[in-house]
């Protein structure tokens, strides 16, 4: 088990006072046996109302609107988590391929198995095919070759401008962000026939943080439905597969749900707007 401080702020800051609507804040990871919430705060700059709510998906929503005109938002999240490290190290052979799921749980999977893009180009389908082993070859091998493929295939960079590339553009392009990357690995091992789903949070490596792609900021990844196996974590950026790096706040079925902040400046027309977000992951332990 391992004890993380995280503190994420986001500042937005405009050329005049303008006025708010209500802000959707998905900053706050839910309780289990993989990530236990020691303590948990939110500061706000101007003050306002909160409020809590759980999405779809039964991920933890504040809802905070600001009390008055401001030329600044600033949102500070601070947790402390306990994370315990989760293992590889498993045999079923409901997990071989084809994977098939129980009708119960392909009800509620039914979402994350259809694809949410209309991507037909064919270098994307060609690449996807390439990626195809032999028929013999389980499925969470299989899952891991994919994984290790999009990390050491693809160039990483961050990108400043918001959204994510559909699956064609990233094979495109050769290069992506972690949002990509992850979304590439969904939407792909959906046209599979798994149950894949977007998750969002932070990646922490104090062993090899100068190694870890998006290591202090926020970052995203891949989950997968195996049957016995429930949902396993796959980093394609990082080549990672359930590791005790990826601390998870949300999961959607696609990245458009899964923004940490979003909300509504009232006459802000015109007004020039400049945003930070900085995010710090400390190691109590280490540190003490």
């Amino acid at each position: 088990m391992s004890r993380l401080r995280i503190r994420h702020e986001t500042l937005y800051v405009y050329d005049r006072p303008v006025g708010f609507g209500a802000w959707r804040l998905l900053m706050r990871p839910l309780d289990s046996h993989a990530i236990r919430m020691v303590e948990g705060s939110l500061a706000f700059e101007p003050y306002g109302a909160t409020r809590w709510s759980y999405d779809a998906y039964g991920n933890s929503i504040c809802w905070f609107t600001p009390a008055e005109p401001s030329d600044r938002l600033r949102v500070v999240s601070q947790l402390v988590i306990d994370r315990y490290p989760a293992s590889l190290k498993m045999q079923n052979p409901q997990s071989d391929l084809p994977i098939v799921y129980e009708p119960a749980d392909r009800v509620v999977l039914a979402p994350f198995i259809a694809p949410a893009t209309a991507d037909r180009d064919d270098p994307y389908l060609a690449w996807l095919r390439s990626q195809m082993g032999g028929p013999d070859e389980p499925a969470l091998a299989f899952l891991q070759r994919l994984n290790q493929a999009i990390h050491a295939g693809f160039a990483y960079g961050e990108r400043a401008e918001e959204g994510t590339q559909g699956p064609a553009e990233t094979v495109a392009r050769g290069q992506g962000t972690c949002r990509d990357f992850a979304w590439l690995m969904i939407e792909s091992l959906r046209r599979l026939g798994f149950a894949a789903r977007f998750a969002t949070g932070y990646v922490y490596s104090p062993a090899t943080a100068g190694a870890i792609r998006g290591a202090g900021a926020t970052h995203a990844w891949c989950e997968v439905f195996l049957p016995g196996l429930g949902w396993i974590e796959f980093d394609p950026t990082n080549g990672l597969a359930e590791s005790p790096d990826l601390i998870r706040i949300a999961t959607t079925r696609t990245p458009a749900e899964a923004a940490p902040m979003t909300g509504v400046a009232l006459d802000s027309v015109g007004s020039v707007l400049t945003v930070t977000v900085d995010v710090e992951l400390v190691d109590i332990q280490a540190a003490a």
